[in-house]
């Protein structure tokens, strides 16, 4: 995207030629330095440790820790002090260096979160017990490393705080992060109960807690089913905190990533006139940023909705501009999970790129299982272009793994979709209203609920959901909900448009 340099205060630093200059004039400085210096940088304000610093500045050599002090201390006599007097460089003891990027008075709020997981606290009393605690945390680093919405401090970083009482505010300033997430884990014989909690690096707020208890007589699966609860409540937990952050903090703040928080808070509203205002979000931000994979996936997601909503368009051909936005998105995904689910979906619904959006979602669900979205879209397409049990089985998962989010509701109504395709028009009424208790304003569900209740005859509760649809979406019609479905078997949809005509939805405009 652009240029590759990186600026702080008066100064740009090249990573291609290593050369560093202060208000626009060349600064001599030695190579290691300036390889200090770029591994501080690309850090983005989070903690880098000594040996990853030795690393760099003395590539496959054996040095002492006093040679990277040195170098420290002349990279600092370099830099100079900052406008307020302070070090441009943080010592954060017993771990390594960190250089705050311009913002910083704690954790940064104008660029994507970071989150650190502390080592568990093993309140068993039996330190042989330690292993199991701090599998459990390797396992839930790894794991949230599979998201690309937020960073994730490295094990060896977040590790030098075990055995010690901190406060996360402290925790936070040092290794750079925005949230913590910390617990505690307790095993007496085969019984195992762990609290965890997702805490505000600022104000040590309280965002998530939970608590697991089972019994285990296999270690290995239990840490899987750990790993994958808290994965996958952590990413929607910080994604909330984040939109809230950014209405409070910065309502009206240009900054690119803050475009896309408010983007995000209007595509969730499910409302016509939000939707538009998520695009129209979108593409100021894609200005400044042409070739940013989340924004281009998202921009593609939103006219996606749209169309298979059946909702007026925005441009002269909405059709192929979110074909060419989820093409360019995949283009810059870099392979990540939640970019090739967005843009897969765009393909398949939109594009009727059957083959081609099939293969991306099955890429996005194979490089993060514990994410709800990803494997609710991988089972929507299933449902559309593949086998309806394996569809069932995945959205199923994807529910399972946060049945109260608000993504939840594509699985639900998804299974509602797939219940009236079996016939079970009971079943689909209930996994409807589940869905409708989440989130009032998504169509689909009320695509399900008119259909279900005029198969089973129910026609007053059936035209009375209609009526809400109409509401919410006045220009509702068979036509246009037909349009936006995936077309490769055209008669799997069919049940849902039989009961949205029984109820007396108007075919055309």
């Amino acid at each position: 995207m652009g240029s590759s340099r990186l600026s702080f205060g008066p100064f740009l630093y090249d990573p291609v030629t290593g050369s560093l200059w202060r208000d626009g004039k060349s600064v001599v400085a030695g190579p290691r330095p300036v390889a200090l210096l770029g591994l501080l940088l690309e850090a983005e304000g989070r903690v880098v440790t000594k040996a990853d610093l030795m690393d760099r500045a003395w590539t496959g050599l054996a040095v002492e820790e006093g040679n990277l002090t040195v170098q420290i201390a002349a990279l600092r006599k370099l830099l100079g002090a900052r406008p307020d007097g302070t070090e441009w460089i943080v010592t954060v003891p017993r771990v390594g260096y960190r250089l705050p990027r311009q913002e910083d008075g704690g954790p940064v709020a104008s660029q994507p979160p970071s989150v650190a997981v502390l080592p568990f606290v093993n309140l068993g009393g039996d330190a042989d017990q330690d292993y199991f605690a701090d599998g459990v945390v390797a396992e839930i680093i790894t794991a949230l490393a599979r998201f690309r919405s937020f960073s994730v401090v490295s094990r060896h970083s977040a590790f030098v705080y075990k055995g010690r009482s901190v406060d996360v505010r402290e925790v936070a300033r040092e290794l750079g992060v925005r949230y913590v997430l910390e617990g505690s884990i307790r095993r007496e014989g085969a019984q195992v109960r762990i609290n965890v909690q997702l805490v505000d690096g600022v104000t040590a707020a309280n965002l998530w807690a939970d608590h697991f208890e089972d019994g285990i007589s296999d270690v290995f699966a239990f840490q899987d089913h750990i790993t994958e609860r808290v994965a996958s409540i952590v990413e929607p937990a910080i994604e909330i905190a984040e939109i809230q952050r950014s209405r409070r903090d910065r309502p009206n703040s240009p900054a690119v990533y803050d475009l896309y928080l408010r983007a995000l808070a209007a595509i969730i509203d499910e409302s016509i006139e939000s939707n538009a205002a998520a695009y129209a979000l979108l593409q100021e931000a894609l200005a400044m940023e042409p070739e940013n994979a989340m924004l281009l996936s998202h921009a593609a997601w939103v006219l996606e909705h749209r169309i298979t909503m059946g909702w007026p368009r925005l441009g002269t051909d909405d059709k192929a501009e979110c074909v060419s936005l989820a093409r360019r998105g995949l283009q810059h995904s870099a392979g990540d999970p939640r970019v090739m689910a967005h843009c897969g979906m765009a393909l398949l619904q939109t594009g009727k790129d059957y083959e081609g959006g099939m293969a991306v979602l099955e890429a996005a669900a194979a490089a993060n299982p514990n994410d709800l979205l990803v494997a609710a879209c991988s089972g929507i397409a299933a449902l559309h272009c593949g086998d309806i049990e394996h569809a069932l089985e995945r959205l199923h998962r994807a529910l399972k793994l946060g049945p109260r989010d608000p993504d939840a509701r594509f699985s639900l109504t998804g299974i509602a979709m797939a219940e009236i395709f079996r016939g079970n028009y009971e079943e689909a009424l209930s996994f409807a209203s589940r869905s409708r208790a989440l989130n009032a304003h998504f169509d689909p569900t009320y695509w399900m609920l008119i259909a279900a209740h005029a198969h089973l005859g129910n026609m007053e509760q059936a035209r009375q959901f209609l009526r809400a649809l109409e509401k919410m979406a006045p220009d509702v019609t068979l036509e246009g909900i037909l349009a936006g479905q995936p077309a490769k078997n055209p008669q799997r949809f069919a049940p849902v448009l039989e009961g949205l005509a029984r109820a007396g939805m108007r075919p055309r405009p």
